[in-house]
């Protein structure tokens, strides 16, 4: 028999995730199974699940179908009705040692309770789940899960629960792990990060924890995934601000530059909050680069407001643009709101995508002649400390940090 094969879709938790089954369903001895990994964050994201799991059965004729994720946490029924799917399994599930050990009996095909998905608002623990590392020379180690935010077109919080810290402790003795087996970059992950702590003792922040990583490990280069800038506490901004071990280069959960939109998403933020976030950080460390995600499109969302979204790529210096052009999510507030029709909804995203290719093009030019330490993640790319990909002229040694002096770009990448 095979191994398991494992299909990921959406963000880089479920890959971590992903990772993590990956162990656990070894262990247990899973053998010639598919384990699809669904997203959930859009209709569209359910609908690419629903087509790889077709794809991958053909191709897999006779294997064990399993699937799981946030898809599978908010919809089973839909999943537990499609033919080529063996088991649902939801999101706190897949994360247990028990439940891979019950998926490897050799009856799985033949079971009867095809929905193994329990109430994920019950669970109030998030462990610290201990993998090998994710990539070979970048690890990402989950530190938080769940959101307690309800935001108007958004699913997730009823696919991952509310929010749940893993202890400072316990990723601490991760990351040290992850150095002696050779990492030199960590970056810290989760559903909310910016809401680290609020369910431990003392009431932590997220820059505690960062602080504290970098206080009590050795890790070369530690890196945080998507903030809520709102959230971001004072000793993050110290740490931002003081510590050269932290990469500079944040992604910004805004969603949206107009204040209208933002209070019909039901954000916390104003626009002027993004903008002022930007700049007092910039001051803070000249060198920071930003990404950010963007929603297209918006029900009610007209020219003008659209406007204000696209002027906050000059306005808060973005580089790095991540855009969704929305698309109603059953069950949420925003689904029943008056809509964007179609084609507008996709002609903005377009002018939202051109701006950001703009942005990249003026970073890139920015950095001829400059010098980075970089990370070589392949022999022939690596990442500057922003997180701009560098690509060599010749073969390098993968997970070296090398000092380069960049020579130009083509378009997308930095060359040296």
């Amino acid at each position: 028999m095979s191994v398991p094969i494992f299909a990921t879709l959406g963000c880089r938790l479920n890959a971590y995730e992903s990772e993590a089954m990956r162990e656990l369903a070894e262990a247990a001895g899973l053998q010639g199974a598919v384990i699809v990994n669904t997203c959930a964050v859009t209709a569209e994201a359910v609908r690419k699940a629903k087509q790889e799991i077709r794809r991958l059965s053909r191709e897999n004729p006779g294997a064990p179908v399993i699937v799981t994720g946030c898809a599978a946490q908010t919809e089973p029924e839909t999943f537990a009705e499609m033919p080529e799917v063996t088991r649902v399994v939801g999101n706190h599930e897949k994360m247990q040692a028990s439940t891979w050990a019950d998926l490897a009996a050799p009856d799985l095909i033949g079971v009867t309770e095809k929905v193994q998905v329990n109430d994920i608002m019950s669970v109030r623990e998030t462990a610290g789940h201990l993998i090998d590392g994710f990539g070979r020379q970048r690890a990402y180690v989950q530190v938080q899960n769940g959101c307690d935010h309800r935001c108007t077109f958004c699913i997730i919080p009823f696919g991952r629960g509310n929010s749940r810290s893993v202890p400072a402790g316990v990723v601490i003795d991760q990351i040290k792990r992850l150095i002696d087996k050779g990492f030199r970059e960590v970056v810290l992950t989760g559903v909310d990060l910016t809401s680290w702590g609020a369910d431990l003792p003392g009431t932590p922040h997220l820059g505690d924890l960062v602080q504290k990583i970098l206080r009590l490990t050795t890790i070369e280069r530690l890196r945080i995934s998507s903030i809520d800038s709102i959230e971001a506490d004072p000793a993050l901004i110290e740490a931002i601000a003081s510590e050269p071990r932290l990469m500079p280069h944040l992604h910004l959960s805004l969603q949206a530059g107009d204040n209208l939109t933002l209070k019909r998403m039901k954000r916390r933020h104003s626009r002027e909050d993004s903008i002022r976030f930007c700049m007092d950080t910039l001051s803070a460390r000249p060198d920071m680069v930003f990404g950010a995600d963007l929603i297209a499109g918006f029900p009610t969302e007209t020219e003008e407001m659209f406007a204000n979204t696209l002027a906050l790529v000059q306005d808060c210096r973005l580089t790095f643009l991540h855009v969704f052009p929305y698309s109603p999510r059953k069950g949420t507030p925003a689904a029943r709101m008056p809509q964007v029709k179609g084609p507008l909804i996709k002609e903005r995203a377009a002018r939202l995508r051109a701006a950001g290719e703009a942005a990249l093009l003026r970073h890139l030019a920015s950095q001829q002649g400059a010098t980075h330490r970089v990370l070589v993640e392949t022999p022939r790319l690596g990442r500057t400390p922003q997180f701009t990909e560098v690509a060599f002229a010749t073969d390098q040694t993968e997970g070296a940090l090398l000092d380069v002096t960049i020579q130009g770009h083509n378009g997308t990448q930095l060359l040296a």
